[in-house]
């Protein structure tokens, strides 16, 4: 079975930024049942479905698998209750890729930070710029995202409006 193990954080400032494009992406939920959610994901041409079990700490099950991008776009057609947009750029930092997401559209002002592990016991490096760690606090799943935006509960964030 493949397991997905990662940290989130938010992010607390743009000096992570070395002022490359990154990825746009679209990503929509068929499914938003926290024991087994369904996500397509669409970036440039490239797309995937992907399906992930619960979360136990921070480790959950996942697969994916490569789909045609027009049956993506089809896909997320038919997601609810919203589709995500956001840039993810990638950054190297001590041993370890780090998936910087910006946030567009009804999550506009969210950044944050994830890194996938090998253990849930590794311990990486933080980079400067990574701020409080959010992976135990399901609002910033990107599935609690798509029903519950950003804009709806960021008083509370310490994040910049």
């Amino acid at each position: 079975m493949a397991v997905e193990i990662e940290r989130k954080f938010l992010v607390r400032d743009d000096s992570w930024n070395d002022g490359s494009p990154g990825v746009r992406i679209a990503q929509g939920y068929l499914s938003l049942d926290p024991a087994r959610s369904v996500r397509v994901r669409l970036a440039g041409e490239n797309a995937w479905l992907t399906i992930k079990g619960a979360v136990s700490g921070i480790s959950r099950a996942e697969f994916e698998y490569p789909i045609p991008a027009a049956d993506a776009r089809e896909l997320l057609e038919r997601c609810l209750p919203s589709v995500i947009d956001k840039t993810r750029h990638r950054i190297r930092y001590g041993g370890h890729l780090w998936e910087i997401d910006v946030f567009h559209g009804a999550n506009e002002g969210l950044v944050l930070a994830e890194v996938e592990l090998a253990g849930e016991s590794a311990s990486p490096q933080l980079p400067p710029w990574v701020g409080a760690e959010v992976s135990s606090d399901d609002r910033y799943y990107n599935s609690s995202l798509a029903a519950t935006p950003f804009r709806m509960f960021r008083e509370n964030t310490g994040q910049p409006r």
